[in-house]
């Protein structure tokens, strides 16, 4: 369903998850306030698109809930929040982004972009769910994962609403590829994204 051309090495899970459980957490959930952060700012981008706005009002305010489940996980292992790290999967994703004078192309980069985050995040925490010998933690990862595809399907579904479906499937197609290519210097890091 999500396309990705690269899928996720379970041995990360072994290597590099298990053994840094309160760096993962931290990380995950700052990567839950960077997406609040990222709807938030595309309603202040755009906010001439009414169903843009409602969805991403709706979404900004998911994952903040998001962050506070993580957090509360923290708490409940007797962790702190740590500090927050750059993400360069991210910044590397995020140089694919058309810097171009066309709003609504930029505006359509932007919620692909979003996506290609959101597909990423929805399989790495299936391989979590699939592979973490904590249980508890699997579970909690099973969890988050429908939320994560549907987010994932909401960004695809603005995009085609306001530019041609055939269009977005091509420039999709260019995204999934180039992501590809990110993803495979990543996957040794005590990161979500890592």
């Amino acid at each position: 369903m999500l396309g990705l051309k690269l899928k996720t090495d379970p041995r990360w899970v072994k290597n590099a998850v298990e053994q840094n459980i309160e760096e993962i957490l931290t990380d995950h959930a700052y990567c839950e306030q960077k997406a609040a952060s990222h709807a938030i700012s595309l309603i202040i981008q755009f906010p001439e698109y009414a169903e843009l706005v409602d969805a991403m009002a709706d979404l900004a305010m998911e994952e903040m809930s998001h962050f506070k489940m993580v957090h509360n996980l923290i708490r409940q292992r007797g962790y702190k929040l740590g500090w927050e790290q750059k993400d360069p999967y991210v910044g590397d994703l995020m140089k694919f982004v058309q810097k171009v004078p066309d709003r609504k192309v930029r505006m359509i980069d932007k919620l692909l972009f979003a996506a290609m985050i959101e597909a990423r995040s929805c399989e790495r925490f299936k391989v979590l769910s699939d592979h973490l010998e904590d249980k508890e933690l699997a579970k909690f990862y099973y969890d988050l994962m429908a939320s994560e595809a549907r987010h994932y399907t909401t960004f695809l579904k603005l995009a085609k609403l306001y530019l041609e479906p055939d269009k977005v499937e091509t420039r999709w197609q260019e995204w999934l590829s180039h992501e590809a290519e990110v993803i495979s210097r990543y996957g040794q890091d005590k990161a979500i994204h890592g």
